[in-house]
């Protein structure tokens, strides 16, 4: 009897491994003759049924991997007639990265394959994530120095796992010291330092943390949209009347320590005054879509004001 997988989630890291067990297991099993692999993005529906139909070459069971076959038209169409054509010596393994929960795609993927979901981790599971990898691969490192980490590099466990490779291969022992000194801060990290700055006055080290951002090719028009998303997060936290950062985050479905570095910051300004902030980022980016002026000169020109 074959066996049709679902593999699909914003989670790429996990999905990913699912993926490479799923193969590795099946080809330790029936060799690696057994595994076919085919792109839906490139590939005929027709060249995908002829895949699942045909008997195994050299083996006694086949592995058919299709990667996105839901971006092929008539694959999503005739799902239903596609798995009825399926042979019983031929297991399937479908990827689909995205899926649009609207569609019937999506329920038939569900009603007819082992369907398994990969969600993105929040950032406690991330920091415990980051613990059991690098004990796995051999290494140490703190809870609070995985806590850096994930807060430093963000949310993407592909990201992070990346990084974690890059750290252990300078140092099996990550230290806070050796994360500052081989990873860069994402640039909604660095946005968030560069509006603590602002906030405190310091005009200096706001135009210098500005410079870094365009020295990173981050454009004017990004750090203007990741200014209102911190201002957003502010002003949630601050009408968010004494409540926990955890339940803030989970309702919010923001990361905890995003609310705990905004709560810290929200005490140092009122609500009128962050009010005031939003309405005058807002002008300030419709007057680069409209009146000509240089996006650079405008973002800079807002955070020299609101560091007066």
């Amino acid at each position: 009897m074959y066996v049709i997988t679902t593999l699909t989630g914003e989670n790429e890291a996990a999905r990913l491994e699912a993926l490479q067990e799923a193969v590795a297991g099946f080809a330790a099993a029936h060799g690696e003759m057994a595994v076919e692999r085919l792109d839906g993005e490139v590939v005929s529906y027709e060249r995908m049924r002829e895949a699942v139909q045909s008997l195994p070459f050299l083996a006694d069971r086949k592995l058919v991997v299709l990667r996105t076959p839901g971006a092929n038209k008539e694959f999503v169409e005739f799902f239903e007639a596609f798995v009825a054509s399926v042979s019983e010596t031929n297991d399937v393994v479908i990827v689909e990265p995205k899926l649009d929960k609207r569609l019937s795609y999506y329920k038939q993927l569900k009603k007819l394959s082992t369907f398994t979901e990969f969600t993105a981790l929040d950032a406690n599971r991330l920091v415990r994530f980051v613990c059991a990898y690098v004990k796995k691969q051999g290494g140490t490192i703190s809870s609070g120095d995985a806590r850096f980490l994930v807060e430093r590099v963000g949310m993407n466990q592909s990201a992070l796992q990346n990084e974690l490779d890059k750290l252990m291969l300078y140092r099996a022992h990550i230290s806070r010291e050796s994360i500052e000194q081989l990873t860069e801060k994402t640039p909604q990290s660095s946005i968030f330092d560069l509006l603590e700055a602002t906030f405190r006055g310091d005009q200096q080290r706001s135009m210098a943390l500005y410079d870094e951002q365009r020295a990173l090719k981050v454009e004017p028009q990004q750090i203007i949209a990741m200014l209102a998303w911190q201002l957003h997060i502010l002003a949630l936290v601050k009408t968010a009347r004494g409540r926990s950062a955890d339940d803030i985050a989970r309702e919010a479905k923001l990361s905890p320590f995003v609310v705990r570095k905004s709560q810290n910051l929200a005490q140092n300004i009122t609500l009128a005054r962050l009010k005031t902030l939003v309405t005058h980022l807002r002008e300030f980016d419709i007057r680069t879509k409209t009146e000509g002026i240089i996006p650079d000169e405008a973002v800079r020109l807002y955070l020299l004001q609101l560091a007066q």
